[in-house]
């Protein structure tokens, strides 16, 4: 898609973001300084949830995404 043709990002990513927050899909987003870039720490119960779930987002098609598998620290058990 040409990017005159993108959508504009801030409300529409914006709002998507906000109802995955809510739905508690996203746990975490951090911003990478200097960078238009983010981390973002999400919840799926399947590789493929994960990918429906990134991919709902507007600006998917410019995305360049990776996911790779996280399982939890020892630490974390203790301090729950």
């Amino acid at each position: 898609m040409p990017v005159e043709r993108m959508p504009k990002p801030a409300a529409v990513e914006r709002e998507r973001g906000q109802h995955l927050r809510e739905q508690g899909t996203i746990r975490m987003i951090l911003r990478l300084p200097g960078r238009t870039a983010n981390i973002g720490i999400r919840v799926a119960d399947s590789a493929t949830k994960a990918h429906e779930l990134i991919s709902s987002f507007p600006l998917y098609d410019w995305m360049d995404v990776e996911v790779p598998a996280l399982a939890p620290h020892p630490l974390e058990s203790e301090s729950a």
